[in-house]
């Protein structure tokens, strides 16, 4: 079964899928949702199959598919996986079936239906499997820009009040992240041509390239910014905030459990392999950035009264330490920052998932709105609890191995960096509990407060029936008694608890967050082979350490 052509299936599946629904008639929303999930579930399935086709200690690329494409400009529709691809396209086949039963009852915004949510959903599953798939330069652009479509629609369409906004400041940070990267693109084609003869795109052929160091800084940068944008890093991260407020609740689980890893992804994928001695100078400048972001955005998360733009900003957080990791240049490290990837994906996907369940019981976004929450309904209360753990990477959960090899394998070659790193995990303590202890916590507030309801004109205040006073009696008044009474509490709203549906959400979500946190081994075999690989691209030694970049604070 080794040459079942797995990759271009998993491209093929979702992509018919969406033009499937999209061709179904009006009024056909329940055939939609089923066609969709059944799609997602085929691709689940061939992430599986392609998980077990897979020979961990075999070769770097495997279950290869490579059809001439543009020959003129030697392009190809090459596929192709190693270890950190593999897991990235396990994580978009757990989460995208997750996200269609958590938008299972949605309803329409505006004049679009949900038969277009889900075909457009489909055709980012598609363009999510290409894009890590991709072993052609070229090809990887195609899919890296082609996926904002089909985003863009899902933000605009169906997100909130400020969906326009959050859409087009989505698309065009993204847009010209990609432009650049397409300067640098051609550029890395131009040099090509100069030292092989025949200019390439092909991944395996540049990265055996030796390039003059000044312009592996010009084409890093090209593909960094790119990069940057997508992960996001500070200062390239305002996009993110407003997309993942205003997105719609599956679109915000795979914009920050996916998408935005395309940007890390990049780093080790092309940044380090193809321009080796840019990557080794310009790294102390990029975790300058990255613990930057990670104590910028644990401050700013503390601060939100929006509970999806906290969750946003508390991926800018994580996202710092998967850079630290990434240019820390240690095996053990870059492999906690691959797995951080996965584990990120799971935990804070998790946690948009349940912020989403609250917001359909109370219909607001802010923190202020809410309290008590834990006392009617225990289950949601539970996950919640769960997915903020994780999120604060506690041992026992997923984040926590990751966050741990990260800084482990940081700390002998970047010791000043891992130190302010760590800060950013007694802040993620802070916003995550916070977050919980007021919205789980206290007595019920705002949307969870039913009004008293008004006394009737004409009515005394103690309601015990008498008739009100006329002319100039030496009774009070109807209106005088009413305001002299004392005003009635509010009653509590009841909020429900998990649905049937909202538990087969978040069940596996949960179960994978516990396993992970205790028996990872198994994603961390597919990885590390990866990694070695890139570590020997870059020029580190077997224990990652690189003998070009000197250890902190020697000479």
């Amino acid at each position: 079964m080794s040459d079942f052509p797995y990759l271009l299936t998993m491209i093929a599946v979702p992509a018919v899928g969406a033009a499937a629904v999209a061709a179904l008639p009006r009024g056909r929303e329940g055939t939609a949702r089923q066609l969709a999930l059944g799609v997602s579930l085929v691709v689940l399935l061939l992430a599986v199959l392609t998980t077990i086709a897979f020979d961990a200690g075999g070769e770097r690329f495997q279950l290869t598919t490579s059809v001439s494409w543009i020959p003129d400009f030697g392009v190809d529709f090459a596929l192709g996986v190693d270890g950190i691809a593999l897991v990235m396209l396990l994580l978009i086949g757990v989460l995208v079936p997750v996200v269609v039963v958590a938008s299972w009852r949605d309803e329409p915004t505006g004049r679009r239906s949900m038969r277009a949510f889900w075909a457009w959903l489909l055709l980012l599953e598609s363009m999510m499997v290409g894009v890590f798939a991709a072993t052609d330069v070229f090809l990887f652009y195609v899919f890296f820009e082609a996926m904002l479509v089909p985003m863009y629609f899902l933000i605009g369409s169906f997100g909130g009040p400020r969906r326009q906004y959050a859409a087009v400041k989505f698309f065009l940070y993204s847009l010209v992240g990609g432009l650049v990267m397409l300067a640098a693109v051609i550029g890395l084609y131009v040099v090509s041509a100069n030292e092989l003869g025949e200019g390439t795109f092909a991944f395996d052929a540049l990265r055996q390239i030796e390039i003059d160091p000044g312009v592996q800084k010009l084409l890093f940068l090209g593909f960094f910014v790119a990069f940057a944008i997508k992960a996001p890093l500070v200062p390239f991260h305002t996009w993110l905030p407003d997309s993942g407020a205003e997105a719609p609740i599956g679109g915000a689980v795979l914009l920050v459990g996916v998408l935005d890893k395309v940007g890390t992804f990049g780093f080790i994928r092309y940044c380090l392999p193809l321009f080796p001695d840019a990557s080794r100078d310009l790294a102390p400048y990029v975790l300058v950035l990255a613990v930057a972001g990670i104590l910028y955005a644990a401050l700013l998360a503390m601060g939100q009264s929006d509970m999806k733009r906290l969750v946003s900003y508390t991926s800018i957080a994580h996202f710092g330490f998967i850079a630290l990791g990434i240019f820390a240049f240690t095996t053990e490290a870059t492999t906690g920052a691959v797995l951080y990837m996965v584990n990120h994906g799971i935990a804070t996907g998790l946690l948009f998932l349940v912020v989403g369940m609250l917001i359909a019981r109370g219909g607001s976004r802010l923190v202020g709105d809410y309290g008590g929450v834990a006392t009617q309904a225990p289950l949601l209360a539970g996950v919640f609890l769960i997915a903020g753990l994780a999120s604060l990477a506690l041992p026992g959960t997923n984040s926590f191995v990751s966050e741990f090899l990260v800084l482990i394998g940081s700390f002998p070659t970047r010791p000043v960096f891992t130190v302010l790193a760590t800060v950013g995990i007694v802040l993620a303590a802070l916003y995550v509990l916070l977050l919980y202890q007021r919205t789980m916590h206290g007595p019920p507030r705002g949307v969870l407060l039913e009004p008293a309801p008004e006394t009737p004109a004409g009515a005394t205040g103690a309601g015990d029936g008498a008739t009100p006073a006329t002319g100039s009696g030496g009774g009070a008044t109807a209106a005088t008694a009413t305001l002299e009474a004392p005003a009635a509490a509010p009653a509590r709203l009841r909020v429900r608890d998990l649905s049937r549906r909202e538990l087969a959400v978040a069940a596996p979500m949960v179960a994978i967050v516990i396993a992970l946190g205790f028996y990872p081994q198994p994603l961390i075999d597919l990885i590390e082979p990866a990694v070695a690989a890139t570590m020997s691209d870059v020029g580190a030694d077997p224990a990652g350490v690189s003998p070009q970049a000197p250890v902190e604070g020697t000479d």
